[in-house]
């Protein structure tokens, strides 16, 4: 028998630490890739995060931290000073009259074209790293984990 048929597979614990760790390492990477796209049109990663939210359709601001992963109040936070810059607006909601919807202004829509150009040349050399299809198959793998987590959570 070959020596990797003979390998053991990492116990649950080990591959669920390498998973997190991994990431967070990648998180990181991410971050750090968001923020030199956004510098140059004075955003920052987070702020295009919820704008980025918000793109196709207003939504309240504990619909965005579900969406992100992040606390209602970072994202408050974080569409409080979009509101204040004049790059996204409070909106009515129907469905709640206290929690408001966030949307884009014309200065955040125009903000986020502006940073279109650079995101599309990153993507073009992540993707000419890899295979288009390992790409794919990797957000699929993400998002199956994602799936995963958000069932046994929410279960306790």
């Amino acid at each position: 028998m070959s020596d990797s048929a003979e390998q053991e597979l990492p116990s649950n614990q080990e591959l669920l630490s390498g998973l997190a760790l991994a990431s967070f390492r990648l998180n990181g990477q991410f971050l750090d890739v968001a923020e030199s796209l956004t510098r140059p049109v004075e955003l920052t990663a987070a702020w295009w995060q919820v704008l980025g939210a918000v793109l196709r359709t207003p939504l309240s601001v504990a619909d965005i931290a579900r969406e992100m992963g992040i606390t209602r109040q970072s994202v408050q936070r974080i569409a409080n000073l979009l509101v204040d810059r004049g790059l996204a607006e409070y909106q009515p909601n129907p469905a709640h009259r206290r929690a408001k919807l966030v949307a884009p202004t014309d200065a955040g829509l125009q903000a986020v074209r502006r940073i279109n150009p650079a995101h599309a040349a990153f993507a073009h050399r992540l993707a000419s790293e890899l295979d288009p299809r390992d790409l794919a198959s990797t957000l699929d793998a993400i998002r199956t984990l994602s799936t995963a987590l958000d069932r046994i959570s929410d279960g306790g």
